[in-house]
């Protein structure tokens, strides 16, 4: 079922870029096995299992890492695996004994992934940070911001930084490990950081600023940070956004033409001097429907016109619809695994597992018999949960 079925992945429990990896990972078929701590872990906000979407699709067991029987129990366990997920500082799986010298000793094999915000290397390895501080340092967030109003930079969720430039890199390079290894025969670190996944992303802007093309002093005044009249969102009549996408000249010319904007806009559409007057038009025009009936004119042109829909609206639009681009797990709706394959297509995924629910059949498949895991237990070096 799917096409990383056969793959073990071992995940150290963490959170942001780390489960989001595991999750790709897992919706593509491979067996991922998540080693939480005792007690649960986060950003201190309690979020039910049934709507831990990043968490979906695997199985928990429960170890005191700090005990000697808990330590044992995480390397066998790793022991058995392709790859190793770990998204701790730099420094803390050395000291308990589960770095990736400690693991290579024992599986030279071993994919070993490490994800951090700075690096394992640098002034900055040890300093705390999340999605915000890691985007702002790669020039990301300097360059993302209003049009109108104070120009402040504006988060773009934690999607460029945790999600794009974190576990999307380290899925590319553990991939990339596990495809080396098949020559070699060896494992090796993947030193994943997102503030060098994030540079990566913004390899199109760099290569723009050098020849001249875009303006770093002014945010939303380039091509495509909204500076540009023909891409950039507008508001209509009953509150709703249009999203206007019309870079081409023969795209710019069809939404001009389904909308009665002026010819010589068309004719001059990128004479930067006309574009203050180009948006005003623009907006006038897309300010006269609602955004719905605007949806409606634009529906299956290539004027690259679309409204902007909120997450709920996203899984009703036909096109998710026919894609059946969402899933509903354990009564929950979300996004369906991605991205598609013409013969090894991935199963249903399965609800995120409370902490430590495995922890037994773990336990046993690592070799431990039922004295060894009651011992375990009892001396709290792991624990079993009963799923809600």
């Amino acid at each position: 079922m799917g096409p990383l079925h056969g793959l073990r992945v071992i995940e150290l429990a963490s959170i942001g870029p780390g489960p989001m990896c595991a999750m790709l990972l897992a919706d593509l078929g491979a067996e991922v096995v998540r080693i939480d701590r005792l007690e649960p872990s986060g950003l201190g906000v309690p979020v039910d299992t049934r709507f831990d979407v990043p968490g979906r699709s695997r199985r928990s067991i429960a170890l005191d890492l700090k005990s000697d029987g808990g330590r044992e129990a995480a390397r066998r366990l790793i022991g058995s695996a392709d790859v190793l997920i770990e998204g701790w500082r730099p420094g803390v799986a050395e000291r308990l004994g589960l770095g990736p010298e400690d693991c290579h000793a024992r599986h030279p094999g071993l994919v070993y992934g490490r994800m951090t915000g700075y690096g394992q290397s640098g002034p900055l390895a040890q300093t705390a940070g999340h999605d915000i501080n890691y985007i702002a340092l790669t020039g990301a967030l300097h360059a993302i911001g209003g049009h109108e109003g104070p120009k402040a930079p504006v988060p773009p969720l934690n999607l460029v930084g945790d999600y794009g430039g974190g576990a999307l890199y380290l899925a590319v390079g553990v991939l990339a490990a596990l495809f080396e290894r098949q020559r070699s025969g060896r494992g090796q670190v993947v030193d994943a950081a997102m503030v060098d996944g994030v540079g990566s992303l913004m390899a199109l802007f760099h290569g723009l600023a050098a020849g001249g093309l875009w303006d770093e002093k002014q945010r939303a005044a380039n091509l495509l940070d909204g500076g540009a009249p023909f891409y950039a969102t507008y508001e209509t009549a009953d509150g709703g956004w249009l999203a206007v996408g019309a870079l081409e000249p023969k795209f710019f010319a069809e939404l001009a033409q389904r909308i009665g904007l002026d010819a010589r806009f068309v004719q001059r559409q990128y004479d930067r001097r006309l574009w203050p007057e180009m948006r005003e038009a623009l907006a006038t025009l897309l300010r006269g429907r609602t955004r719905d009936e605007w949806a409606a004119v634009f529906d299956g042109s290539d004027a690259c016109v679309t409204p902007v829909l909120s997450m709920t609206e996203a899984m009703q639009h036909p096109q998710a619809q026919q894609r059946q681009s969402f899933v509903e797990v354990d009564g929950v709706a979300q996004p369906a695994p991605a991205p598609r394959f013409g013969r090894s297509r991935p199963g249903a995924p399965r609800p995120a597992p409370a902490i430590g629910q495995h922890t037994r059949e773990l336990l046993a498949e690592a070799g431990y018999s039922e004295a060894e895991i009651a011992t375990l237990l009892a001396a709290g070096s792991a624990r079993q949960t009963m799923p809600a």
